[in-house]
């Protein structure tokens, strides 16, 4: 009997180790095709015996000409600074409102509270282009388009921020409310409560917000695009980037293009190797309730 167990073990043993192995190739192969134009972008970044587009992907001669260039002859460092200072500024305003929202939805029980909470869901599935005509007059009467576009963008980035709540309320909804209810019995207000107790218990899904707010304006396109109307000092640096790939300027700007994507990578490749663990909890944390 020992024996039959012995050999169906090994059996066994020899098959998964055999779908693991099936499992990993694929998986590998997923990732070299996934990498694949990333690498083309970084080597031809480094491509000077030419500025237009080839077709090799390997540089004949490689230099740093592209990178110099880029932020000594460009608009780039302009693009680049307007693009993080919104980044940043919204990812700090947009964290703020969400989890404060999420922990008033999830702890506090208020009239109205499921109708707001529907409504919202309900006013979340609207894409945003169909406001896009209202909010470039809005903005135009304030102001706040093509040079001054960089204030524009980030109004319209954190106006509708307590909207997304879902995932920051499902994690809070996970937190025991006896700790509420311990502190609240010690004299701390509901601020105290926030900010003392459960945000130090919350640490992955503050990331995770901060993270997903920073990234939305880092890499946005069409609504920058048509905020700034194609004036370089209210440009992000998608819009900037894209302004180098047209018929007239391709030939001298395609190396710089590729230069300025590795440079516009490698923050957010940085924060998300940095923050990858805490990001994953934050996602998984807030999916078990809703």
């Amino acid at each position: 009997m020992s024996a039959k167990t012995e050999q169906h073990h090994m059996r066994m043993s020899t098959k998964n180790r055999l779908s693991n192995t099936v499992i990993y190739i694929i998986l590998i192969l997923m990732s070299l095709i996934w990498l694949i134009p990333f690498i083309c972008i970084v080597l031809q970044s480094f491509r000077v015996e030419s500025t237009g587009q080839v077709g090799y992907v390997i540089p004949k001669q490689w230099g740093l000409d592209n990178y110099v260039t880029l932020f000594t002859q460009t608009s780039f460092p302009k693009w680049y600074l307007n693009t993080l200072f919104i980044a940043v500024v919204v990812a700090v305003i947009q964290t703020v409102i969400v989890l404060c929202m999420s922990y008033t939805l999830s702890r506090l029980r208020f009239k109205g509270r499921k109708l707001l909470m529907n409504f919202m869901l309900v006013l979340g599935m609207f894409p945003g282009f169909l406001t896009m005509i209202v909010l470039y007059t809005v903005l135009k009467d304030l102001n706040m388009i093509m040079e001054n576009a960089v204030p524009g963008l980030i109004l319209v980035y954190v106006a509708s921020s307590g909207m997304g709540y879902y995932v920051s309320k499902g994690f809070f909804d996970t937190i025991p409310r006896s700790l509420d209810e311990a502190a609240r019995i010690d004299g701390a207000t509901r601020l105290q409560v926030f900010y003392k107790i459960i945000l130090p218990l919350s640490k992955p899904i503050v990331i995770y917000t901060a993270l997903t707010a920073f990234m939305a304006p880092w890499g946005d396109f069409v609504f920058a695009r048509y905020i700034s109307n194609n004036n370089s000092a209210g440009m992000n640096v998608a819009v900037g980037l894209w302004s180098w790939l047209q018929r007239d300027t391709i030939s001298q700007r395609y190396t710089l293009f590729c230069a300025g994507g590795v440079i516009v990578a490698i923050p957010v490749t940085l924060l998300f190797i940095a923050l990858q663990k805490y990001y994953v909890e934050g996602v998984t944390g807030g999916a078990v309730k809703g």
